[in-house]
């Protein structure tokens, strides 16, 4: 039997969502019948809206989608105006403010405390200036990924902007595809260092030669069925296919046509690629995709760069895109650290002024939350370094700054268990004045994500956070499970859960305490992530020995009964937005 979901989607899905969403947004919230929020919330996420969490009633989440994390020259600054007038919400954040934007581990934008009545406005400045939030959401074509200096990276073996553009503009909007069983999450690279993170997609296409007609080509082999979320994370598999760039759309188009044909419609749970290669292995999605979806006869697998992959490696080489670097055209990118990924609107603004001064005005996002702002010429690089604004955004922050990584948690999103942005911003500055890396470890990637949805990537980063719930001296409060030692690479591998249920004000302690203990026991130039693969679990347990230290957390009540986690007063009755009727929670959000 189909799932809810799905008989909401076969009545009203796709383009058509638009025509409702504006006649909600003339008439006002309370136009919103409150029998179909449930219906309406799911349409909306295919127009980039996320209902926000109790207590948030009339709120929304929007997500714009920015192919490769690409902002064109004035993009920025739409973004940073967009925020300034239309995301300034009744609760501060005590460290991020009234009015920001977050940059996401998919190279997107979210804005929150968005009300429904300003939604045409908001989509006619972003429409006006190339942007939209047209599938950034919901059950089909994600936001595309891949190395966000595509076109411009001096170490690129095929350039992947183009690609990536015609397969934003051929599927976005596209009736065809518009309808999934589930999100389709699309990775596309042409670097050698694997910045495009191909292994935890759907459908990966990554850099790769073959011999055709005698002659050494470039293209793409093709992965299909990575992902992270609900503790079934898998590694794209291998389907021995390569594909000439021409013939992208085609094998791309081929298999979401096979996802949508074939994927499960009636357990949203098992409703993703990866469970589909599992139940058939890369081998039958091959033979499907040749003898139904495409019309020319497959290539075999080509040979791929994989033993150059650095990115999140954590040993070496290029690990992510902090810093300057030098672009094919002689001019540099600066990449830059946005702690958590989130920027207040007058610091966007700003940037957006900077990139007009310093560079082309260009700006691109990363999949770990950080900015790049490209084409900065040789004579104006060391004036751009020493603008003020760059003493917050660093292109050389610490390492403990540079490796926090944290998705929305509790302040906006019904999922989460735990408060996580304001909280790795402690853990970052906690560790950053206490604790220390062993001599020649240069990089630590600490992950943070509310729940086991892992919109953090909690499973490729050094140090893993996961929110949990506990007690401690009688009280109630948030925690936090620890896993170590994952990352992407040549050898891509998830982290290992060792310790469950830490209280939070004892991570900071458990961190300081496992760094320590991995400098003593390390052996001569060894990696964490070599030392983590060497110890068995018992011994990895043993590492982490939570602590309570000076560091204090002011959120260690459940922030997930609250209406905003930073409010005076945060109880439910204290809310300033309209609730469902007889106060009944809110739906969790798929």
């Amino acid at each position: 039997m189909p799932t809810d979901v799905e008989r909401w989607k076969s009545e009203v899905y796709g383009n058509e969502i638009r025509e409702h969403l504006f006649r909600f947004a003339e008439e006002g919230w309370d136009a919103i019948p409150d029998d179909e929020h449930d219906a309406w919330f799911e349409r909306f996420k295919w127009w980039g809206l996320y209902h926000q969490r109790n207590g948030q009633e009339s709120y929304f989440m929007m997500r714009i989608g920015t192919p490769n994390g690409v902002l064109e020259p004035g993009q920025l600054r739409v973004v940073g105006e967009i925020a300034e007038e239309y995301a300034t919400g009744p609760g501060t954040n005590p460290i991020f403010g009234d009015a920001y934007a977050d940059f996401t581990t998919r190279q997107s934008i979210q804005l929150h405390w968005i009300n429904i009545e300003d939604v045409p406005e908001i989509f006619e400045k972003l429409e006006e200036n190339g942007m939209s939030t047209q599938q950034a959401c919901g059950d089909s074509w994600r936001n595309i990924v891949g190395n966000p200096v595509a076109g411009k990276d001096a170490e690129e073996v095929i350039d992947a902007w183009p690609v990536i553009h015609d397969l934003n503009e051929q599927f976005k909007g596209n009736d065809d595809h518009s309808n999934l069983p589930r999100k389709w999450k699309v990775s596309v690279t042409g670097s050698p260092d694997g910045s495009g993170q191909g292994d935890i997609n759907d459908l990966a296409f990554e850099p790769a030669y073959k011999e055709i007609d005698g002659e050494e080509v470039v293209g793409f082999n093709v992965r299909v069925g990575g992902g992270l979320a609900r503790n079934e994370e898998r590694f794209a598999r291998d389907i021995d296919v390569w594909v000439s760039e021409e013939n992208v759309p085609e094998v791309a188009g081929g298999l979401s046509a096979l996802f949508r044909e074939y994927g499960d419609r009636e357990d949203r749970y098992n409703a993703r690629i990866k469970f589909l290669v599992d139940e058939w292995g890369p081998e039958k999605v091959r033979d499907v995709l040749q003898e139904e979806f495409v019309d020319f006869e497959l290539h075999t697998a080509g040979r791929d760069v994989r033993e150059e992959y650095t990115y999140n490696a954590g040993d070496g080489g290029r690990n992510d895109l902090i810093g300057v670097h030098e672009q094919k055209d002689g001019d540099n990118f600066v990449g830059l650290n946005v702690l958590v990924g989130r920027m207040g609107a007058e610091d966007v603004l700003e940037l957006a002024d900077l990139a007009e001064e310093y560079g082309s005005g260009e700006v691109r996002l990363t999949q770990r939350q950080n900015v790049i702002v490209t084409d900065v010429p040789d004579e104006k690089l060391d004036a751009f370094l020493e603008e003020d604004l760059l003493e917050h955004y660093s292109p050389d922050p610490s390492p403990f700054m540079r490796g926090s990584v944290a998705c929305t948690g509790t302040e906006f999103c019904s999922l989460s268990i735990v408060e996580t942005k304001n909280r790795q911003v402690r853990y970052a500055r906690w560790l950053k004045e206490n604790a220390e890396l062993p001599e020649g470890t240069e990089e630590f990637h600490i992950h943070l994500s509310g729940c086991t949805a892992s919109c953090a990537q909690p499973q490729i980063a050094d140090v893993s956070l996961r929110g949990m719930k506990t007690r401690k001296d009688g009280e109630a409060v948030e925690a936090l499970d620890i896993g170590l030692g994952g990352g992407l690479g040549e050898e891509p591998q998830f982290a290992q859960w060792v310790t469950q249920r830490v209280p939070v004000d004892e991570v900071p302690g458990a961190i300081k305490n496992l760094l320590e203990n991995f400098d003593e026991e390390r052996e001569d130039g060894e990696s964490f992530r070599e030392f983590v693969t060497r110890k068995d679990e018992d011994e990895l347990a043993e590492l982490v020995e939570p602590e309570e230290t000076d560091y204090e957390d002011p959120m260690m009540h459940n922030t997930k009964m609250t209406w905003y986690p930073y409010a005076d007063d945060d109880d439910m009755g204290s809310s300033p937005a309209p609730t469902y009727p007889d106060d009944t929670p809110m739906p969790a959000d798929d």
